[in-house]
């Protein structure tokens, strides 16, 4: 299993703060990578407040009663002082999350605003800007730096309000969605020379690949490999009608290594070769003169 942690005090003691508005005690990374399975049961919880975002794969939690659930990418479940605690995680579902420990008089005010007073598990979207918050708290508590207290508590603060402003603007599945495929696209409009493959690109953004295809063909009509295409094609048949650049030097712009390959994408696509494309338009101003 892969770890990545920070933490207050090795010891864990005295995990319950009221002194300050907020404090962070802990905060790390799971993700299995060779053993099956893991699991926590805590009967009576922890001290302090926990919270776990999902990034990757799934997680299975379980109620008092017995109830057992599945969280996917994208969903943060918090668990509050005292609060029954029973989850886990399989190999096969290839979690990795993220989760934390925090306290503080004004935690609860806190977790309350986000809207975990409803429930105790929300979907906020497997955001970046997410994931770059909780490793900055866990190098300030690696390294213990001056003020390391104030910056920890600063960027949890920062979470909370960017998931209370993601509500606020229309929170929801469908919103989150739509922002995630409009940075895919900004993406593979800037990159489309580089090689992209969609897999590598989905994990990059902690979205899993199922989803982000479905959701990307929801949104745009086509597969998200079928949009980079489509934007491929049409600057090459730019560079065809524009420049004199070979086909084989064209190909190297558009993001492909192969120009045998990119001919036969580029027929595929618009019916006629590279070249023949080029000559198709250049002939009638050949023509003309």
């Amino acid at each position: 299993m892969y770890t990545y942690t920070g933490f207050w005090n090795t010891e864990e003691t005295n995990l319950e703060d009221l002194s300050q508005p907020l404090k962070v005690n802990s905060c790390g990374i799971y993700r299995l990578v060779s053993r099956p399975a893991m699991s926590t049961v805590r009967p009576e919880g922890r001290e302090d407040y926990q919270l776990m975002f999902i990034v990757a794969g799934k997680a299975w939690y379980e109620s008092e009663e017995g109830r057992r659930s599945e969280a996917g990418a994208g969903n943060m479940i918090l668990y509050h002082p005292g609060q029954f605690q029973k989850y886990g995680y399989s190999l096969e579902d290839k979690p990795e999350v993220y989760w934390l420990h925090f306290t503080g008089h004004e935690a609860g005010q806190m977790v309350k605003e986000v809207g975990f007073d409803e429930k105790n598990i929300l979907f906020t979207g497997a955001l970046a800007e997410y994931k770059e918050l909780f490793l900055h708290i866990i190098r300030e508590l690696q390294v213990s730096k001056a003020c390391f207290d104030e910056l920890t508590a600063l960027y949890l603060k920062q979470l909370f309000v960017l998931i209370r402003r993601g509500r606020l603007e229309g929170a929801g599945s469908q919103s989150r969605m739509q922002k995630e495929i409009e940075q895919a696209v900004h993406y593979f409009n800037e990159n489309f020379a580089q090689n992209i493959e969609i897999e590598t690109y989905a994990q990059s953004q902690h979205m899993s690949v199922c989803w982000f295809i479905r959701n990307f063909k929801k949104y745009r009509n086509v597969t998200p490999l079928q949009y980079l295409t489509s934007i491929r094609i049409d600057r090459a048949s730019e560079l065809l009608t524009s420049t004199d650049y070979t086909v084989s030097e064209i190909s190297t712009i558009v993001g492909y290594d192969n120009p045998l390959y990119f001919s036969r994408i580029f027929k595929k696509s618009t019916g006629v070769s590279p070249k023949a494309f080029r000559g198709d338009i250049l002939q009638p101003h050949l023509d003309a003169e």
